[in-house]
């Protein structure tokens, strides 16, 4: 799976499935980065075959609805939607 890490605080495992048209996500995104955290993520619309596949499969997981941006955070926390209130609550420390 074609994972993008970017840099900042260590604020344990954080994995964004995220679509490349989806301005929720864009918006997740930058909330990441104007917090400084380092996260991974994906843009599943752009994958193909096994590799989408598998991203789906990590995703459903966490969020039995396909929906985006789902923000998973050290294999426990999933935050479905964009929640500005729940990330920061989840990820400020």
């Amino acid at each position: 799976m074609s994972v993008t890490h970017v840099e900042g605080k260590n604020a344990g495992k954080v994995m964004l499935y995220a679509l490349s048209t989806c301005g929720w996500c864009k918006k997740t995104r930058a909330l990441l980065e104007e917090l400084g955290i380092g996260y991974d993520y994906v843009y599943v619309d752009l994958l193909d075959g096994d590799e989408k596949a598998s991203a789906i499969q990590e995703m459903l997981k966490h969020n039995p609805n396909r929906a985006f941006p789902t923000l998973v955070i050290d294999d426990e926390k999933c935050i479905i939607g964009f929640k500005e209130d729940d990330i920061r609550e989840v990820l400020v420390k």
